[in-house]
């Protein structure tokens, strides 16, 4: 079964994408400001009430950023990513997989102790745009014919660290600690990995 956006979802996107406009906007009259394109790998799994978690879903990310510095050593940056998301479930006998995917906005401090090395920290915000369920025909750990219905919003906190070039190519890697339940049985929350390439314009 595959979601697809509704108009409220579709409002909604639009809204996020307006804040970030107007954030951007503003943090132009920082010291520095510039803007890129960047994607990469995920390794995305959920943790059950907080104790049990999944295998992983191999997925990518791909988006936009924009960077604006506060000083020499700190920046804001606010991004709009797609991001393949969900998680694995394996027996004996096969494999349940649930392929959840998201426009995510990301509002991240970025702090430089040194020249080209940073740290992040902050909030996101995510719309699940589409999901899909996998089953091998011989998976048993429940029934599949039931129908998984995702929450259409999801938020939690990223934490990373990466390096920069003066020419501005970045590699970093960030984890995400979903707050938000995926679902309301078992309370799932998203868990993610991000390992991305990055370019400025």
């Amino acid at each position: 079964m595959r979601q697809t956006l509704k108009p409220n979802t579709m409002k909604t996107l639009f809204k996020f994408l307006i804040i970030l406009s107007i954030t951007l906007t503003v943090k132009a009259q920082a010291q520095q400001s510039n803007a890129g394109i960047k994607g990469g790998y995920n390794l995305a799994a959920v943790s059950f009430d907080g104790d049990t978690e999944t295998g992983q879903r191999h997925g990518f990310h791909i988006g936009f950023y924009g960077e604006s510095f506060l000083s020499q050593s700190t920046a804001l940056q606010v991004e709009v990513l797609y991001s393949q998301q969900g998680y694995e479930l394996r027996d004996n006998s096969g494999t349940f997989t649930q392929k959840l995917d998201y426009i995510n906005v990301p509002l991240l401090l970025k702090l430089y102790p040194y020249e080209h090395f940073f740290l992040e920290v902050g909030p996101q915000v995510g719309l699940a745009i589409s999901h899909k369920e996998e089953f091998d025909s011989s998976f048993s750990l429940f029934d599949t014919s039931q129908e998984f219905e995702p929450d259409n919003f999801d938020w939690g906190v990223n934490l990373g660290a990466g390096f920069k070039t003066d020419s501005g190519v970045s590699l970093g890697v960030r984890y995400h600690l979903g707050l938000g339940s995926v679902y309301d049985e078992g309370h799932p929350k998203n868990r993610v990995w991000l390992f991305s390439l990055g370019f400025d314009f």
